[in-house]
């Protein structure tokens, strides 16, 4: 089958004056094209590159592919990783990954914790600050701040965990000013932290749950604090807690309900926390996860004891094993 491959790649991002230093960053370096590519071609299929989502227009009347899969994150919008799956339904072409009612619910941190809680699976309080100011009852402090409709660790910092309603107060305005979307206020849940990947569909099974490293003084995740962009500084880290079969079970049963509530297709990634009396606490779901060759999806091949090459294509053929049985 000819395979047409959707993606934003970092030079890709239509960059506006005075936007936010990380707006690009769910954006994704070439290999990540590479490696789907050589997966797909290693299962005899033709991947052809369309490129972001607004490429797929001329492609409307004549597609000149048979199945599409798209990573493009899209910009700007809270609707943005839903624009290629819309466009591929619009053309009649059957695609991988969820559509686009799932990828914009599960961009929007607030709605998705709204339907995480009624699936039964506990996410810490939270309210919401907008430019006509609080929605909801503020959560206890400390609390930690995240703009509503944003991925891969965009506009956080350490000063978005707040222990004072003024300090809080400060900061949800300058989210507020330098992404222009609400601001998610969520209790901040002290101790450890891991991401939990779902794939495949009949059965939806999950992959080894992965520990993230805390930064000592603050306990906010690593992956936070050392991205790109941010000032380079030495941290203290650790990995507090202790990752018991019994916990394992319990994260993945968790992020199967979430999957499953959402209504997701062939893969995700959740992140949780675990707090200090070991209950866990969903923050949030990305059914657009990353396939870079140094991400997360990589780690988890490592520790099945599979190339990565090779566990990128089983997931994709059952991928497509889904769309045309």
């Amino acid at each position: 089958m000819r395979i047409g491959l959707v993606y934003d790649l970092f030079e890709d991002y239509p960059w506006m004056e005075g936007e936010a230093f990380d707006a690009d960053a769910e954006n994704e370096p070439e290999e990540t094209v590479e490696a789907l590519e050589a997966a797909f071609r290693a299962l005899g299929h033709q991947p052809i590159r369309i490129g972001p989502a607004r490429n797929l227009l001329p492609h409307i009347h004549a597609p000149g592919f048979d199945v599409g899969m798209s990573i493009a994150e899209g910009a700007r919008s809270r609707n943005r990783e839903g624009e290629a799956p819309a466009l591929f339904e619009l053309m009649g072409v059957p695609f991988l990954g969820s559509d686009a009612l799932t990828m914009s619910v599960s961009l929007d941190k607030a709605w998705t914790k709204d339907l995480v809680a009624a699936a039964g699976v506990a996410t810490p309080p939270h309210c919401l600050i907008t430019p006509a100011g609080r929605v909801g009852e503020l959560p206890s402090l400390p609390a930690f701040l995240k703009p509503r409709y944003e991925g891969s660790a965009k506009g956080l910092t350490a000063a978005n965990k707040v222990h004072e309603a003024e300090t809080l107060e400060h900061q949800a305005n300058r989210l507020l000013s330098d992404y222009g979307q609400d601001v998610l206020v969520e209790s901040f849940v002290e101790g450890s932290e891991f991401t939990v990947a779902v794939i495949g569909h009949d059965p939806v099974r999950t992959l080894p749950v992965i520990q993230r490293a805390i930064e000592r003084e603050s306990g906010i995740g690593l992956h936070v604090l050392e991205r790109s962009g941010l000032p380079e500084k030495q941290y203290a880290w650790s990995l507090p807690g202790d990752l018991t079969s019994e916990l394992e079970n319990r994260l993945q049963q968790d992020a199967i309900a979430v999957f499953n509530k959402l209504e997701c297709n062939d893969f995700a990634r959740l992140d949780f926390r675990v707090d200090r009396d070991g209950t866990p606490w969903f923050l949030e779901i990305n059914p657009l996860p990353t396939f870079a060759p140094d991400g997360t999806f990589a780690i988890m091949a490592e520790l099945m004891g599979q190339s990565y090459p090779d566990f990128l294509a089983s997931v994709l053929d059952e991928s497509l094993r889904r769309i045309s049985p």
